[in-house]
């Protein structure tokens, strides 16, 4: 279960009753558009419905059965939210505006490179502040992913940004190679590797461009700095420099 600081309600009037049910305000939509694959229990504050959650007054059974032929709330839960509407208040609202910001800020700058700077990572500061400049709010009861596109469409008079993939080759010493290559082929979806015959790895990952940094980190980190990488255009290829 959630807290009840995360939750939202979710409320439907039917038949001249109240029903109001605690959710976190994602899985409310996901239940909504019929996207919801998770416990059921994970996401709600209360396995309960209410009348009032604010007092924390219930309906009256006869109700429940009225409206929904059963008194199980984890049966009618899902039918309040997806019959009724999500309740936010205004903190609420800003608290979850605030959070899909940084979560649409973070998947623009891990996704989108500059194609005037050779294709290098735009900073997160850069995203927020065009993001800022361009005047674009961010809906917090849409997904972040369905929001990526308007954002981009927004940025691009501001700031020279596509989305776009890299492949790399790296190659790892044999004395860093055990270790070292199982952190990295989880760092994007591994297209080739091989193992020489003096025990070094050498693997080929593709993953969006704007994990340039990070992926160079991760390589310096777990191989002191001793791999060799290069970008490359044709994944066949695996020579490294």
């Amino acid at each position: 279960m959630i807290s009840l600081d995360e939750a939202v309600t979710a409320r439907l009037e039917s038949h001249g009753a109240r029903f109001e049910v605690l959710v976190d305000p994602d899985a409310a939509l996901a239940i909504k558009r019929d996207e919801f694959d998770g416990d059921l229990e994970d996401v709600i504050a209360a396995e309960d419905v209410f009348e009032d959650a604010s007092r924390g007054d219930r309906p009256a059974e006869a109700d429940l059965e009225k409206v929904f032929d059963t008194t199980d709330p984890l049966e009618i839960i899902p039918e309040v939210i997806t019959k009724g509407e999500i309740q936010i208040t205004a903190d609420q609202r800003r608290e979850m505006q605030e959070q899909k910001r940084k979560q649409l800020i973070d998947t623009i700058t891990r996704n989108a490179v500059n194609p005037q700077m050779d294709n290098a990572p735009h900073p997160p500061e850069r995203i927020e502040n065009a993001l800022e400049e361009a005047g674009f709010t961010v809906d917090p009861m849409e997904p972040v992913q369905e929001q990526v596109d308007d954002a981009l469409d927004a940025l691009r008079p501001v700031i020279p940004i596509r989305f776009e993939e890299i492949t790399v080759a790296v190659q790892i010493p044999a004395e860093h190679a055990g270790s070292a290559q199982a952190k990295i082929r989880q760092f994007g979806d591994l297209e080739r590797e091989e193992w020489q015959a003096d025990g070094s790895w050498i693997g080929v990952l593709t993953f969006p461009a704007g994990m340039q940094n990070d992926f160079y980190d991760t390589v310096n980190e777990h191989t002191s700095g001793e791999a060799e990488t290069e970008i490359v255009k044709d994944k066949d290829d695996l020579k490294t420099r």
